[in-house]
């Protein structure tokens, strides 16, 4: 891959990771072009859909999509992408790591671990495409297997409640009554059996206290509970249609996200 530019995609939820994990990359493989900086699971993988990056660095633990759906996410779409995980987790988990088709970096990234992936990744590279099916594997196993958070991590329990605004009334709307969100300019739509309101707050900072068992991203605009659909059906490009259990309307999903649904 020397006389080739590698496009890579980076997904960190926590700004000054972020930002000092592309700073590290920048400085040692100034080569390397980096599409796409993301900050939740559902932006990373629209974008890796985008920009089929040969080398993507995911988070594992992420707003939205985790890396390892997003991961899942590109075996599904069959790119061509080296996958990087970026974890806290100990040593216990990382032998899960080091078994199969993928990299990581401990957190936070130390530079000779950072050097020492990099020469693997472009070695795999040069190699060719990455083996899809043991990726996949790899994959299957480790989603049951990962650790909880680590001593000391307190992850702010999924929100119950919320209240939005319906004309000059504020409701207090129950989170499992929400069929969907959408983001609409500076506000969010959430959408009830009952109507819509709307709530003072981005979609993207909704991802950070949803449960995210239930309520999935399945367009860069909408999450859906997943409570609340009826049936999932694809077309002929591999876009989807959500029909809903108690909306008339149906919501449409990205390609990338139709993975999510495999086993509906």
């Amino acid at each position: 891959m020397a006389d080739s530019v590698v496009k890579c995609v980076v997904a960190e939820d926590e700004p000054l990771l972020r930002e000092a994990l592309v700073a590290q990359l920048q400085d040692v493989w100034p080569e390397l072009e980096i599409v796409a900086v993301c900050e939740d699971g559902g932006s990373a993988l629209e974008a890796i859909a985008a920009h089929r990056p040969q080398l993507a660095l995911l988070d594992i633990r992420m707003p939205g999509l985790s890396g390892l759906e997003v991961a899942t996410g590109v075996v599904e779409m069959g790119l061509r992408t080296e996958i990087v995980f970026v974890t806290a987790y100990d040593q216990y988990a990382i032998e899960a790591f080091e078994r199969g088709a993928v990299d990581y970096l401990l957190k936070p990234v130390a530079r000779a671990r950072l050097l020492g992936t990099i020469g693997r990744v472009r070695e795999r590279l040069a190699r060719g495409a990455p083996d899809a099916a043991q990726l996949a594997a790899l994959l299957a196993r480790l989603a049951p297997a990962m650790p909880p958070p680590a001593p000391g991590a307190h992850p702010a329990a999924p929100l119950v409640w919320l209240t939005a605004s319906r004309g000059a009334e504020t409701r207090l709307i129950m989170v499992d009554d929400v069929a969907y969100f959408q983001s609409d300019s500076k506000y969010t739509v959430v959408m009830t059996a009952d109507g819509e309101a709307l709530l003072r707050k981005p979609l993207r900072e909704l991802l950070a206290v949803l449960d995210p068992a239930m309520f999935k991203q399945v367009h860069r605009s909408t999450v859906v509970n997943l409570r609340a659909v009826a049936a999932v059906t694809r077309d002929d490009s591999g876009k989807g249609v959500i029909r809903l259990r108690n909306r008339p309307e149906t919501l449409a999903v990205s390609q990338p996200f139709m993975g999510l649904f495999r086993n509906m």
